[in-house]
């Protein structure tokens, strides 16, 4: 828990604020801060792979281990019997785009509408079940509530 509080925790976050366009588009004071971001930040971390920025020990280090840590996560974050099966299945040389039809986002928008990315997410398993697959999100199961170790 130190690294928490003394500023120096190394982990990819997002500003998943899923605010609609109409609202991002008033003035400055009155609109509200954030943008969504949790869709396609493995995109833009893939990105910085495929760079030679980061490699992919490092993505799975800042994007799920260290999290779990610093949250004190029960049972997540890691591929260790014991803990809860939450994966992505990842194609690293799709090329794709981001357009209004592949945009999951309630609100509807995404800042990287019309940004190519090389690296696809093809499946998720979230708490050992199937929970997106060939673009659609199988709901017949849901995830397990989190647990924390405080």
């Amino acid at each position: 828990m130190p690294a928490l509080l003394d500023g120096h925790l190394d982990v990819v976050a997002t500003d998943h604020a899923p605010h609609t366009w109409v609202e991002k588009t008033q003035p400055y004071l009155q609109a509200p801060a954030g943008i969504p971001l949790v869709q396609h930040s493995l995109n833009v971390m893939l990105e910085f792979y495929h760079a030679g920025k980061i490699s992919l020990e490092q993505m799975v280090e800042k994007m799920c281990h260290a999290p779990a840590i610093a949250f004190r996560v029960q049972d997540r974050g890691f591929i260790d019997e014991g803990c809860w099966a939450d994966l992505a299945i990842v194609d690293i040389n799709h090329d794709w785009t981001v357009k209004p039809d592949n945009i999951l986002y309630k609100c509807g928008w995404s800042p990287f509408t019309d940004q190519s990315f090389r690296g696809k997410v093809l499946s998720t398993v979230v708490s050992g079940h199937l929970a997106w697959h060939e673009g659609r999100f199988r709901e017949d199961r849901m995830g397990e509530r989190l647990l924390f170790d405080r």
